[in-house]
């Protein structure tokens, strides 16, 4: 092959190989194309979900904003609503004050207006009965005074016809003497007449007055009381505050003494660790103690005292017995009485209201026993105010049993101080009795006897010293040349002399006086 057809065997190749290349470079071109488009489509909808994402961030920025300006909120109406919660409890003690101050009130007034009406009827009756009697005396009064006024003109008539006109003149003077202190009767019996029916115009306005003001009040403490009801019946968060304080009003009157007997929401846990607070605890001695928890039920009561038929009063008075059934389980199912070692084996459920009590045990009489089974008391403020005073009454036998030995062991030191200090005024007797043998001597060998001191004094007297007093004793006058150095008449004790009692309760000897010879 010549070289010429090399060259365009070559050419054809190259021709051959460069469509071929072409061919494929179409298709790679073509691929290439779709898959930029593809890559765009893609690129696309990246854009479109990149923007999708770009506004969910920002509705997300804005609801996190709208959630932080709730919470703020939120918060600001939290410490509203503790602000108003302090206000509520606040309010509740002011109201539990007011509702006893009312009711304090309501029965002063009601007292008071009892008593007005008493009076007013007994002063209107008295008053009645006087002014009756008062006309009657008038009235006889009156007929009495026309009659003699009749009888003292005839009369006077007849003795003016008889005797003329000079004894007329003094007839007249004697008429007007015995008429005058009649007319004097009458007009001080009408005065007193007036000031009687004056006095009870006054007594009567000032009445009226009264029981208008005494009206107004109870119109006022009826609203209030109305007001402290609908109060009660809202909210039974207030119903157990006014039970509360009924409760420690009761242990307050019972005599026992807060923290010392009793214990108010002491806050206990059970071998759970729940924590419980019971309203009351009760200590008793020897480690003892009784719950008390108090439970109003009032709604359904209060309906069914207001019911206008037999079958809405019956249909409360059920709801009633449930509700006080409820409280029986509730308080049971509490476990009070196991939350100590020392605690009684039941649990006293105080109701505030005895009539509530009352109506449920009227239309349930089981429900004290079903209370007992669950081991519940049920108890009114007369039947726990009893059982109070029975434990003042323990705790006073406790005292007095743990103080017996102390009595008994100061009993004993009392009886050895007796015995003491009757020894001791036996000695003081003993030497009582020698000090008046004592003195019973001395007084001898003073006064009587030959050479008695009292004796010689008088007679230097008389020897001529100058005194200004007597002796006030009487005394044996000395002898001349009487020995006063013997023995005297009586046989005293001039040469032994006298024992006085010295400090000690012993006796020593007085010394010897020294007499003078007498002359």
């Amino acid at each position: 092959m010549s070289q010429p057809d090399l060259y365009l065997m070559a050419a054809i190749g190259a021709a051959v190989l460069f469509f071929v290349l072409f061919l494929q470079g179409r298709g790679a071109l073509r691929s290439a194309r779709e898959e930029i488009r593809a890559a765009q489509a893609d690129i696309e909808r990246t854009g479109r979900d990149l923007e999708t994402a770009r506004k969910e961030t920002a509705e997300a920025r804005s609801r996190h904003d709208a959630l932080n300006a709730t919470h703020a909120t939120l918060g600001q109406e939290a410490a509203r609503l503790r602000t108003s919660l302090q206000h509520v409890v606040e309010t509740r003690a002011e109201l539990a004050e007011e509702r006893d101050a009312v009711a304090a009130a309501r029965d002063a007034v009601q007292q008071q207006l009892y008593a007005l009406r008493s009076d007013h009827a007994a002063l209107r009756a008295d008053t009645d009965g006087k002014l009756a009697s008062a006309q009657r005396e008038l009235t006889a009064m009156k007929e009495l005074r026309e009659e003699m006024s009749q009888k003292f003109e005839q009369l006077a008539t007849a003795t003016l016809r008889r005797t003329g006109e000079d004894f007329s003149k003094a007839h007249t003077e004697k008429l007007t003497e015995l008429l005058t202190p009649f007319r004097e009767h009458v007009s001080r019996f009408e005065n007193e007449l007036r000031g009687v029916h004056k006095a009870t115009d006054q007594e009567r306005t000032r009445l009226s007055e009264q029981i208008r003001t005494l009206t107004e009040r109870s119109d006022l403490i009826r609203t209030e009381a109305e007001n402290l009801t609908r109060a009660l019946k809202g909210e039974k968060q207030r119903q157990g505050a006014w039970g509360e304080m009924i409760l420690e009003r009761i242990l307050e009157e019972s005599g026992l003494e807060r923290g010392t007997h009793y214990e108010t929401q002491n806050s206990q846990r059970d071998e759970h660790g729940k924590m419980w607070r019971p309203d009351v605890v009760v200590k008793m001695p020897r480690g003892k103690c009784l719950v008390i928890d108090s439970k109003v039920s009032l709604i359904a009561y209060e309906a069914a005292v207001n019911a206008e038929t037999d079958e809405d009063r019956a249909r409360h008075l059920r709801d009633h017995v449930t509700a006080v059934r409820r409280h029986i389980d509730t308080l049971a199912d509490k476990g009070y009485h196991r939350l100590d070692d020392g605690s009684v084996d039941y649990v006293l459920m105080f109701m505030p209201i005895e009539g509530a009590l009352s109506e449920a045990l009227r239309t349930q009489g089981d429900l004290t026993a079903y209370a007992v089974s669950r081991g519940i008391g049920v108890m009114t403020p007369t039947t726990l105010m009893v059982t109070l005073r029975t434990v003042d009454h323990i705790w006073t036998v406790e005292r007095r049993e743990s103080n017996a030995e102390d009595i008994a062991r100061r009993a004993g030191l009392l009886h050895d101080k007796v015995v003491g200090f009757v020894t001791n005024m036996e000695k003081v007797g003993t030497a009582l009795d020698t000090a008046a043998r004592a003195h019973s001597d001395a007084m001898g060998q003073l006064s009587s006897g030959s050479g008695n001191l009292l004796g010689q004094v008088d007679k230097l007297k008389k020897m001529g010293a100058k005194t200004s007093k007597a002796i006030p004793v009487a005394f044996d006058p000395a002898e001349d040349d009487d020995d006063t150095s013997g023995t005297d008449d009586t046989g005293g004790v001039n040469d032994t002399g006298a024992d006085q009692i010295a400090g000690d309760g012993t006796s020593r000897a007085l010394p010897r006086p020294a007499h003078e010879p007498a002359e």
